[in-house]
């Protein structure tokens, strides 16, 4: 069962609509924190993936950054690049292309 703290996260990011992408940052600040750290690991072992989109959360530059879990074990960074595409978001280099037109900030 996920912490207290990861279900903030996990409602925070439900919010990312289709299509855009958002930061660990960003999605620290969503809740109050700067464990920006903290949140890729709740990203990583996110048990409602795809539901909960870990995919759309990007390093703050536009890059990838990692990707994982319980039900992607095994699976690359192309995975994600490739969840992220068919939404329509475009990734060139490791990077997400037009990053600022698609980013999603939490108001």
């Amino acid at each position: 069962m996920p912490s207290l703290f990861a279900e903030q996260v996990y409602a925070e990011l439900r919010k990312v609509p289709w299509g855009r992408v958002t930061t660990y940052k960003e999605l620290a600040r969503a809740v109050g924190t700067k464990a920006y750290r903290s949140i890729g690991q709740v990203m990583r072992a996110n048990p409602f993936a795809p539901e909960v989109p870990c995919h759309r959360v990007v390093a703050s530059d536009g890059s990838i950054g990692g990707f994982g879990g319980e039900w992607r074990r095994g699976k690359k960074i192309d995975d994600k690049v490739s969840l992220l595409a068919k939404e329509g978001v475009v990734v060139n280099d490791g990077r997400v292309v037009d990053f600022e037109r698609v980013l999603f900030r939490f108001r």
